[in-house]
């Protein structure tokens, strides 16, 4: 590691995520043992499979429903993301058509119901509606901003969900041009949520079984190592780990993401650069970044490291790379020049599961009992509980305004075969890094960008 890189005396590297650090990694429950039967079966324990077993546990209490999970509920994706419960669709307006006003309606208040289950169920994650505010450096990242904000009113999103404001009037990031707030995010710390609803769903009665892998899904049964489960409805919510699924190494890409977080840090700090809340914070750059201001006065602070391993293969532990640890600690300190008398205190990483469209799904089929949802791109905290209301009336054959929505049912093609895959992934990051290098002395969006978005479909 560059010493560059201050590090902590108790830096960790991996180990799933800083935010299983205080609690610990959760002891896993039982492993299936033998055959069995029930009326859904739910493949995989993250936001998805827990929200849909939760939803469907409560809207029938007869349907016998159980969750299999290879490792332990929260191991995914739902125990490392960056804590946002933003309102953001996952993929563009005009790929979802005519009904995207409605998806974009259902989007925001899906935070209102995640907040609304937290204070019935009691899970404190620590949850605070603070809101986004979305930063532009250059430029170009201001001319894009400006373009969103305008394109954002075509789609109904009106002034009260999406403004243009002063960036010195809410948190101080150096070099901020221009700034968009927008009301429809929450600050979540994401294990908290994610073991806080395992909780929810076994109290409903819902057996989780953990440390079982499923290695075939087919109608009506999903096979593991220890036992088959037959069901009417075989729900796959596996996200970034379908890949690993026969058949299915195409149809999701497993993208990486990776997280630094630092130590606390004073008041003195929060005061120097006005972040008094608890907003999140994005920006512009075709690189971006997420972060938030945890609880306990802490920077979480996160993007895109080395993106795509060859194969679609996942590194599970989420050991992050040297190289993408300085580059986080390196864009956190030029936003937060202040920040440098600090080290940081954990590194890891996670997999989000991208389709070939860059667009969300929800299914389910009635012929063969299976279903899924995914494909979130990185919005999938509240993607997740729209996917489990949805596919929750799709299993009980419900008509409703939810299973009318235009991600229900989407058809994309597969990713392109190796070595294809890895080598469009790769030559879109380096185009993309490029173009923000290229546009910090450039009026708008570099050729390079426009390009990197043609070769993915992004």
């Amino acid at each position: 590691m560059s010493v560059r890189v201050p590090l902590s005396s108790g830096y960790v590297n991996g180990d799933v995520s800083f935010w299983y650090r205080s609690a610990g990694l959760p002891a896993p429950g039982p492993r299936l043992d033998g055959d069995l039967q029930a009326d859904v079966a739910v493949v995989g324990a993250g936001y998805t499979g827990l929200w849909t077993a939760y939803y469907l546990k409560r809207a029938r209490p007869s349907l016998s429903v159980v969750v299999l999970e290879q490792e332990f509920a929260g191991f995914g994706a739902s125990g490392r993301n960056g804590g946002w419960l933003t309102g953001d669709l996952a993929g563009s307006h005009e790929r979802y058509g005519a009904g995207a006003r409605r998806l974009q309606r259902e989007m925001y208040a899906s935070i209102d119901e995640v907040i609304a289950v937290c204070e019935r169920e009691s899970i404190d994650c620590d949850l605070v509606k603070g809101g986004v505010l979305n930063v532009a450096r250059t430029p170009a990242q201001a001319a894009r901003l400006r373009d969103s904000v305008s394109s954002a009113r075509s789609w109904g999103i009106e002034e009260a969900d999406l403004r243009l404001v002063d960036p010195a009037d809410h948190v101080r990031v150096a070099g901020a041009l221009e700034a968009s707030w927008s009301p429809h995010c929450a600050r979540i710390q994401p294990a908290k949520l994610a073991q806080g609803l395992a909780r929810a769903v076994r109290d409903l009665g819902v057996p989780i079984y953990e440390r079982t892998p499923v290695t075939e899904i087919a109608p009506h049964r999903a096979v593991t190592p220890y036992g088959t489960v037959t069901a009417g409805h075989v729900i796959r919510a596996t996200e970034g780990f379908t890949a690993r699924l026969p058949h299915l190494r195409r149809q999701w890409l497993p993208m990486n993401s990776s997280m630094i977080v630092t130590e606390p840090l004073p008041a003195a700090f929060w005061d120097e650069v006005g972040w008094q809340g608890a907003e999140l914070l994005g920006d512009m750059a075709h690189y971006y970044m997420y972060a938030q201001r945890t609880a306990d006065d802490r920077i979480a602070f996160g993007g895109r490291g080395r993106p795509y391993l060859y194969g679609s293969r996942v590194d599970a532990r989420g050991h992050t790379h040297e190289w993408t640890v300085e580059a986080l600690w390196r864009l956190l300190t030029e936003f937060f020049p202040a920040a440098r008398s600090s080290s940081i205190a954990h590194a890891w990483s996670g997999v989000l599961g991208v389709p070939r469209d860059w667009c969300s799904t929800v299914h389910v089929d009635r012929a063969t009992g299976l279903g899924w949802a995914g494909g979130y791109t990185g919005h999938g905290v509240t993607t997740t509980n729209l996917a489990g209301r949805t596919l929750r009336d799709l299993i009980l054959g419900e008509e409703t305004e939810l299973t009318s929505l235009p991600w229900v049912g989407r058809r994309v093609r597969s990713w392109e075969p190796e070595p294809l895959r890895w080598l469009g992934v790769h030559t879109m990051y380096r185009l993309y890094r490029a173009a923000d290098h290229r546009e910090r002395t450039m009026p708008r969006t570099s050729v390079l960008a426009r390009f990197a978005d043609l070769i993915t479909g992004h």
